[in-house]
């Protein structure tokens, strides 16, 4: 099967519940085949398929450079995507094995790696509101750290019962290196008033359906962080499109929401932001430990902001198979949100026992750890890798994962089965 037909067949299968464009066209539409184009399906084959061309709706993905090679795809529009924990090994995570999280389609601008008319607006409580082009972006200093950067539904599919949105496993996490200006000098070159306390983050990618665009927000107080950077560079090159280009938020320590791709506008306001996607159930946990299927009211829910204490084993990869006597050096990272991780627990037996990995500090704050254990495997049998963070306020992971509705801040133990055979 041809690439593009591969292209097709998936089309076929967009579920009812996608976001976007492609939600207009209706399941029974595609379920009938490709005539949930207009024109219908011999038409589309014609005029699309036998000319070799991608619906457009497509080809921005694929203009994009995704899907990235061996990555594992959960929906092509908007278009999710993560990797298999044993992919992330790097200290550094590569922009080939950084997860994808988009909301709706991918601007042109970032597609074309085009900064012509591109602006940066910072209004709302300041005294001296800007609107700055790339150039003028780049002559405040510029500041290169390493961040990890997760999405806040990453583990979702671990939730018993079983919750919405996008079921990303453990892959949809990533630790690379990020350069641009510090946001609080850009906040200062504004004269941010003490009126402001929180802001308002958009974005240039526009829903197709006609709601209201992507944005989130920050408190001023991480706002003016030394850390909170406006990324215009990711591993030493320019933003890839899928990840913001030209410039996008990096807010260490906190969910992958707060980070704004495609970035246009920064607001400054006097009340917490309340946008969409900041109100009701969106990005936001219970106040308080919730029952598994349990949905408190509304009012009990909070924002949700720096992540919790997490590890992830990226060796050995999940079912390696191992002759008796076998040792092997497990491998992985781990990181803490606003905290530090204080170890690394590794355990053969079910947990009961654990040895402590050798801990390799991180490169600079919110940067993740990396861990080593040398692990043996004496006889035949089933086995289970697992691993255990702890982080410097006493916080370690659980063993069973606790429950939220919208299936947030996931951070269980992380368990790879072994086999041991002769």
């Amino acid at each position: 099967m041809s690439e593009l037909m591969r292209w097709a067949e998936r089309l076929k299968k967009v579920p009812e519940s996608r976001r976007g464009f492609l939600s207009k066209i209706g399941k029974g539409a595609i379920l009938a085949g490709m005539g949930a184009f207009g024109a219908g399906c011999e038409s589309f084959d014609r005029g699309v398929l036998g000319r070799e061309l991608i619906p457009i709706v497509l080809e921005d993905a694929r203009l994009a450079g995704l899907p990235k090679p061996d990555m594992t795809v959960h929906t092509e529009f908007p278009f999710n995507g993560e990797f298999a924990p044993s992919l992330l090994n790097d200290d550094v995570t590569p922009s080939e094995r950084h997860f994808v999280r988009n909301n709706s389609g991918i601007p042109e601008r970032a597609v074309n790696q085009d900064f012509a008319g591109w602006k940066l607006t910072i209004d709302g409580e300041v005294k001296k509101p800007l609107s700055l082009s790339m150039r003028e972006l780049n002559q405040f200093p510029q500041t290169t750290m390493q961040a990890v950067l997760e999405c806040a539904g990453n583990g979702r599919s671990l939730f018993e019962p079983k919750v919405g949105g996008t079921p990303w496993r453990r892959g949809a996490v990533a630790c690379s290196e990020w350069s641009g200006p510090r946001l609080r000098d850009l906040l200062q070159a504004a004269g941010v008033k003490s009126s402001a306390v929180y802001l308002g983050c958009y974005g240039e990618d526009i829903p197709n359906d006609g709601s209201e665009p992507f944005s989130r927000g920050i408190p001023i107080e991480k706002a003016l962080d030394e850390h909170t950077l406006i990324a215009t560079m990711m591993n030493g090159e320019p933003l890839p499109a899928a990840h913001g280009f030209p410039a996008r938020l990096i807010v260490p320590g906190w969910i992958g929401s707060a980070m704004q791709k495609w970035l246009t506008r920064i607001w400054a306001r006097d009340i917490v932001h309340d946008s969409s996607k900041m109100t009701g159930y969106s990005y936001r946990v219970p106040a308080y430990p919730t029952a598994p299927g349990e949905t408190p009211p509304v009012e009990d829910m909070v924002i949700a902001t720096a992540w919790k204490v997490k590890s992830l084993i990226t060796r050995p990869q999940e079912y390696v198979e191992l002759k008796p006597g076998a040792s092997l050096s497990a491998r992985g990272h781990a990181w803490a949100g606003e905290n530090e991780i204080a170890k690394v627990a590794v355990s053969t037996d079910f947990g009961q026992q654990w040895q402590e990995a050798r801990l390799t500090p991180p490169a600079n704050r919110y940067a993740w750890y990396h861990w080593e254990a040398d692990l043996s495997f004496p006889i035949r049998g089933y086995y289970e890798i697992w691993a255990r963070a702890y982080d410097d306020k006493g916080a370690a992971q659980p063993f069973k994962q606790p429950w939220n509705p919208k299936g947030y801040l996931g951070n269980v133990i992380h368990r790879v089965p072994v086999l041991v055979d002769s």
